[in-house]
């Protein structure tokens, strides 16, 4: 049988998280225009985060499905945080004519939705 756990030096873990987050008033009109920028944007800044690794995702047409490896030594609320913030700011530099139409800098709605996805082992 074969196991998927990693490790860091005191830890040997499997820890999958099933995100979904939402752009803010879920404007489809501007995400479905930015999409592919937006998984670009993701997946590199995923990249930069030791440890952080993507799945699978979706982007659908008003929200996206990701599923993360997080290791223990971060939290989710800290992987959400980073994620949420960074992109933000890289998809209003990248197009920066959202700003002047849509005003401050707030691309995501608040909150997000996490479940743990997880290899249940029956004991005997």
């Amino acid at each position: 049988m074969k196991q998927d756990n990693n490790s860091l030096s005191h830890t040997t873990y499997n820890c999958k998280y099933h995100i979904v987050i939402v752009p803010k008033y879920r404007r489809a009109v501007i995400y479905n225009k930015l999409r592919s920028d937006i998984i670009t944007i993701f997946k590199t800044l995923i990249e930069r985060k030791p440890g952080l690794k993507l799945l699978e995702g979706e982007a659908c047409p008003d929200h996206i499905h990701m599923l993360l490896e997080i290791p223990p030594k971060y939290s989710v609320s800290e992987i959400m945080g980073y994620l949420k913030s960074k992109s933000t700011l890289l998809i209003f530099e990248k197009h920066a004519n959202l700003k002047y139409k849509y005003g401050n800098r707030h691309f995501w709605a608040k909150g997000y939705f996490v479940d743990t996805v997880a290899n249940y082992i029956k004991f005997k």
